[in-house]
C-alpha cells in the first residue's frame, strides 16, 4: 500500500542550475524506480538559512510530495545522507488532514478553486455573511 510523503531537502548553494536539476532528477527517479508516484514538486530556490550549516548561510530548497511504500523511505534517506550536495533533508508521512491541506495549497498556488470546502470553513463563511 502506498502512503503519501513529503520531503524537503536543502542543497549546497555552490551548485549550478544544471547540477541542481540533476540532483532533483536523481531523487524523483529514485521514487519512480521503486514504484512510487510523484504527486507534486516545488522549487523554492536559493534561500537564507536560519543558522549556518557546514559554514554555508544559504541553500537551494526543493519540495517533493510523493506516494511510496513505507519500506522505501529508509533507502531514500540513505541516499540523501550519501549525497554531498545535500546539507539537510526532512521526510514526513502525511496523514489525511495534511493531505487535504497539501491539496488546498496546491490548488491555491495553481490558481484554481479547491475541490471541496471543509465543513468548518463553509459554516464560518455562512455566519460571517449574515
Amino acid at each position: 500500500m502506498l502512503k503519501q510523503y513529503e520531503t524537503v531537502f536543502i542543497a549546497t548553494p555552490v551548485l549550478s542550475e544544471a547540477q541542481m536539476k540533476e540532483a532533483v532528477a536523481k531523487y524523483t527517479g529514485l521514487i519512480t524506480a521503486d514504484g512510487g508516484e510523484i504527486v507534486y514538486e516545488e522549487d523554492w530556490g536559493l534561500r537564507k538559512l536560519a543558522y549556518p550549516i557546514q559554514k554555508k548561510t544559504t541553500g537551494f530548497y526543493h519540495l517533493i510530495q510523493f506516494k511510496a511504500n513505507p519500506e522505501f523511505i529508509t533507502k531514500f534517506e540513505i541516499q540523501y545522507k550519501r549525497d554531498e550536495r545535500i546539507i539537510r533533508f526532512l521526510t514526513v508521512a502525511l496523514d489525511k488532514d495534511a493531505e487535504a491541506y497539501a491539496e488546498r495549497r496546491r490548488s491555491k498556488l495553481s490558481g484554481s478553486a479547491p475541490a471541496a470546502q471543509p465543513a468548518e470553513a463553509a459554516s464560518q463563511e455562512a455566519t460571517t455573511n449574515e
